[in-house]
């Protein structure tokens, strides 16, 4: 259960998610987590613990795209919240949706696909 009307996933991250899910088997489940603390902290409760962050210049108004730059993966230990693990996804706050945009290995990524983020939002 879930306190967003509507949380769905672009057939680019289902793609990227099955790729990390060959390294880490437990992101399935991290994602979970990540939903039902840090979005629901952040766009629900209005705290912010600096998990996740606004990405700007993008030069789109709508939807916010945001990165979660805290992101816990149990497969990697020891690490905790700074696993390395980046998540973007874009958050239509009238409709109160949230929608899976990119997710990666920051050492393979170093930043997020900004050119996916404009293909699909931009106008």
């Amino acid at each position: 259960m879930t306190n967003f009307a509507k949380i769905s996933r672009r057939p680019e991250f289902d793609k990227d998610l099955k790729q990390l899910l060959k390294r880490y088997r437990s992101l399935e489940d991290d994602l979970t987590v990540f939903i039902n603390t840090q979005l629901v902290l952040l766009h629900k409760q209005k705290i912010d613990n600096r998990g996740i962050v606004l990405i700007n210049n993008l030069g789109i108004e709508e939807p916010k795209i945001f990165k979660a730059v805290k992101f816990a993966c149990k497969s990697i230990h020891g690490r905790g919240a700074a696993s390395g693990i980046r998540l973007t996804y874009a958050y239509f706050e009238e409709a109160d949706h949230i929608e899976f945009i990119q997710i990666y290995f920051k050492a393979d990524d170093e930043n997020e696909d900004r050119e996916r983020i404009k293909s699909i939002y931009g106008k």
